[in-house]
């Protein structure tokens, strides 16, 4: 026997060819970005890779925005698309079959995304989809309650009798955080730019605002007995700081996910005074693990039928060969939730 004999057999790395969206360069307006389809082959080795078929994956605003360059980290070439849901094909056995949902801050952005037939993430990285909600629907879970369940662990749960502030409401992360703040049993108040109600679902009623022809702070102040709001869930930024700001009770917190223009008048007296706290969120630094942990504690939300997700409408729904008209769809600030299915 010789010693090339005793060598161990080489382990093969299983591979898959998937249809892919790619962004090869970026794009110089929002206009122009025009994904293409490709073939890329799909290899995982590591204990803990699983291979996802991709049953449907949504369409976010951040994909767009890193598409034009607005994220500086993104890299070209890359398959976009953050979240998804599908069947696990490949690995872990406890794993295979089963029906999984998931976010990221990472893919699609920093590394090969879910805009495609099939997906390779770690096990840590795919949440059991909860019975009760079809796998498009879990599809448009992810970014928007994710981001809106990571500012309350970051400022503090809503606790029952606390009053929450969405400033935003019928965007789908203030409609996220209307779901998660009533479901622990605080008080929304919801503001809206144009007379409207909420369009979301909740575990009580809301009571709405309208900015365009009501003082919101003078209101929130009516609505709370002179208290404010215990939290101010911004979710449009500066447009709305000034109101968020004076609308904030003693020891109130503010929560701020986005900005239209970076600069606003900060009023340094005010914010020592009322003993505030302002959280910044980012949910691009989160990883797939990371965020997958944050949808683990949302699933009994949904399973319970506490949380709903959003509705996919026939005409929500595109192929990949259609996804430039999907993304031109929410380039245009559709309300409703965009999800491509690669197998349409």
């Amino acid at each position: 026997m010789t010693a090339a004999s005793l060598s161990p057999a080489p382990i093969s790395t299983p591979t898959l060819e998937a249809t892919c969206l790619r962004l090869n360069a970026k794009a110089p307006d929002a206009g122009s970005v025009t994904p293409c389809i490709e073939r890329v082959r799909l290899s995982w080795n590591r204990p803990d890779d699983v291979l996802v078929e991709i049953k449907a994956a949504a369409v976010n605003p951040s994909d767009i925005k890193a598409a034009i360059g607005l994220m500086p980290y993104a890299v070209f070439p890359r398959t976009p698309g953050r979240d998804f849901a599908g069947v696990v094909v490949d690995g872990p056995a406890n794993l295979v079959g089963k029906e999984v949902f998931g976010s990221s801050g990472d893919l699609g952005i920093r590394r090969d995304g879910t805009h495609a037939t099939h997906l390779v993430v770690e096990a840590g990285a795919v949440v059991e989809k909860p019975a009760g909600i079809s796998l498009q629907e879990a599809a448009g879970i992810g970014v928007p309650f994710v981001t809106a369940l990571e500012g309350f662990r970051r400022s503090g749960l809503p606790k029952p009798g606390e009053t929450v502030l969405v400033l935003g409401l019928n965007g789908k992360v203030g409609q996220a955080a209307t779901q998660i703040a009533t479901w622990l049993g605080a008080r929304v108040i919801g503001v809206v730019r144009r007379p409207e109600g909420y369009e979301g679902h909740a575990n009580s009623p809301i009571v709405v605002i309208d900015s365009s022809s009501t003082d919101v702070a003078a209101r929130v102040k009516e609505l709370t007995g002179g208290k404010g709001a215990d939290i101010v869930f911004n979710t449009v930024g500066d447009p709305y700081y000034q109101a968020g700001t004076a609308s904030l009770a003693k020891l109130g917190r503010q929560i701020f996910i986005a900005a239209v223009n970076r600069i606003v008048e900060f009023d340094i007296f005010a914010f020592y005074r009322g003993r505030h706290t302002y959280v910044g969120i980012d949910t691009l630094a989160l990883s797939s693990a990371e965020t997958a942990d944050v949808l683990r504690e949302l699933a009994p939300g949904f399973a319970r039928g506490h949380l709903k997700p959003f509705p996919i409408s026939p005409e929500g729904v595109y192929a990949l060969e259609d996804a430039a008209e999907a993304y031109v769809k929410v380039m245009g600030s559709s309300r409703d939730r965009i999800v491509l299915v690669p197998s349409r």
